[in-house]
């Protein structure tokens, strides 16, 4: 059966009655299954309009999980979510980003998942809802590992929500492929940045496809806050211990030593990045 419903509250009660897949954007669904047919009952909710709105309450930046990566570019949005948008304009391909949504992303929860890693360095939690009522999460306790969350089979992602104290600085987002676009990153690093004058008063770092699940470099963040953008910030970074941290993989498009050797110079990138930003825009 497949089921499409308008709004949230029959989304909701459909889903209370039996075990259906959730689709959104449908841009991994049928790929992941591996079989011929989906083989599942589908509850569509991509026609749902209050899960596609950007809006401000209670002090958080309410995201709904059916925005699309388009919808993110496209939106306006303070500095610190440049790095989102760079990741936006990088996600698959057009044809992709006009479909694929940001809850889909989060519940699909693949260690190379492009938003995660903005997300975690924006403080997001999530907001799950179901028949039982809500429940937040915040976004590092939501997903527990390759293709893992904290999803029940009654709950529906309905938002991503990013307190409003977190949207100072700038930011900066660098991936690392075999190519731009269509492509599973080797490495990618989200970078939020604010300074006091050129010290740095808050950084928020965050590693993804490095892990089963992306981090938040948190040590190197405390070792950085308070530093001049003028001192040799690039030792502290390189000196940094990765591998205490991270622990990448070896598969078919890098290895362990590679990814940690990658992590480093990325890390180093993104921060490079946003601090230019703050020299050249102001």
């Amino acid at each position: 059966m497949y089921y499409r419903p308008k709004n949230l509250n029959d989304a909701i009660a459909t889903l209370s009655k039996g075990e259906l897949t959730i689709a959104a954007g449908c841009t991994d669904l049928f790929p992941t299954t591996q079989e011929d047919s989906l083989g599942s009952n589908i509850l569509d909710i991509s026609a749902i309009k209050s899960l596609r709105t950007v809006s401000i309450e209670n002090g958080f930046r309410r995201i709904g999980s059916g925005t699309t990566w388009s919808d993110l570019e496209n939106e306006e949005l303070p500095n610190c979510y440049e790095m989102l948008k760079e990741c936006s304009s990088q996600v698959g391909s057009r044809q992709i980003q006009n479909v694929g949504t940001i809850g889909g992303n989060l519940c699909n929860a693949s260690p190379a998942a492009d938003g995660v890693p903005c997300l975690l360095s924006l403080d997001a939690s999530i907001e799950l809802i179901s028949i039982n009522g809500k429940r937040i999460l915040k976004l590092e306790d939501f997903i527990k590992g390759s293709r893992n969350t904290e999803l029940k089979k009654n709950e529906i992602l309905s938002a991503i929500l990013i307190p409003q104290k977190a949207e100072r600085g700038r930011s900066s987002f660098v991936k690392l492929g075999a190519r731009k676009y269509l492509v599973i990153s080797i490495a990618m690093v989200a970078c939020k940045i604010n300074l006091d004058g050129d010290i740095i008063s808050d950084i928020a770092i965050s590693i993804g496809s490095c892990s089963a699940v992306a981090k938040r470099l948190r040590e190197l963040e405390n070792i950085l806050i308070g530093k001049s953008t003028n001192s040799d910030l690039i030792a502290d970074i390189y000196d940094f211990q990765y591998q205490n941290h991270i622990s990448p993989i070896d598969d078919i498009r890098g290895t362990n030593e590679y990814r940690l050797e990658v992590s480093r110079v990325l890390v180093k990138d993104s921060i490079i990045e946003t601090i230019n930003k703050f020299k050249i825009k102001g």
